[in-house]
């Protein structure tokens, strides 16, 4: 049984950061791409960044470009999410995300469609 459990969310202010991380059991990452997404309250569930299963690629949305980064550590099971320069629109419950199935080297999806777990979220809110 796949799990996924995400941490390091909570409050601070514009222009500070945050570390998410996301801690996976009932698999081995190595095969997998991996993704963090958030939600915002009466919004839909939108992405944020992802990380083909080496490392070697990451795509990120435009609105986090150049303050996330996304990382991974396949031998520890973990996937991070460094958050700099925070604004208020990053304010939403941040999910970790897997495929069912490998995925190929260099590939690192976007949309949700391609995930089929997730965790159960980690609150980030950002005051002005």
């Amino acid at each position: 049984q796949v799990q996924l459990v995400e941490s390091g969310g909570g409050l601070v202010q514009a222009g500070g950061s945050l570390r998410l991380s996301c801690a996976a059991s009932g698999r081995s990452l190595s095969s997998y791409a991996m993704g963090w997404f958030r939600q915002a309250p009466g919004k839909e569930r939108e992405f944020v960044a992802a990380i083909s299963r080496s490392g070697s690629s990451t795509v990120y949305a435009d609105s986090v470009t150049g303050r996330f980064a996304i990382s991974r550590d396949n031998a520890k099971s973990t996937v991070t999410l460094q958050m700099n320069n925070l604004k208020p629109d990053d304010t939403a419950v941040y999910y970790c995300a897997s495929p069912r199935f490998s995925t190929a080297y260099g590939y690192a999806p976007r949309s949700p469609q391609n995930y089929g777990y997730w965790g159960q979220g980690t609150q980030v809110t950002v005051s002005s």
